[in-house]
This record gives C-alpha cells, sequence and structure tokens, in this order.
C-alpha cells in the first residue's frame, strides 16, 4: 500500500496525475490554494499501489509518492 503526498500550493490542478493514475486514488478537490486553483487531493488512498505515475506526469512536482 503506498501513500501520496499533494502539496496543494504547487498543484495548479492540471488532472494529469488523475488521468494516468491505474487506480483512480486522486481527485481534484473542492478548495482553491493560494493562486486561485482547486488542487488534486487524495480520493481513496487505501488503493494507492505506490506506481509512482501521478509523480512522474505532474509537470509541477506537487506529488511525492511513498511505499
Amino acid at each position: 500500500m503506498g501513500r501520496i503526498v499533494i502539496n496543494p500550493d504547487l498543484c495548479k490542478g492540471c488532472g494529469f496525475c488523475i488521468k494516468y493514475c491505474p487506480k483512480t486514488v486522486i481527485k481534484i478537490g473542492a478548495e482553491f490554494n493560494q493562486q486561485g486553483y482547486k488542487f488534486a487531493i487524495p480520493a481513496d488512498e487505501k488503493s494507492c499501489i505506490a506506481c509512482g505515475t501521478c509523480a512522474l506526469m505532474c509537470p509541477d512536482a506537487a506529488i511525492n509518492v511513498y511505499k
């Protein structure tokens, strides 16, 4: 089981992490960050396999994956 940490201040809500996650672990939250973007949040962390695809696809390096 893995764990992802998303830095809301770096996330622009592009959705790449959501699109490429094989387990649909991430979603866009309802809150806004300091730049005015809705940011990604872990939605179903129990299903995370720590593949790291979300972190690789993030253009803003806002995601860290831990095993």
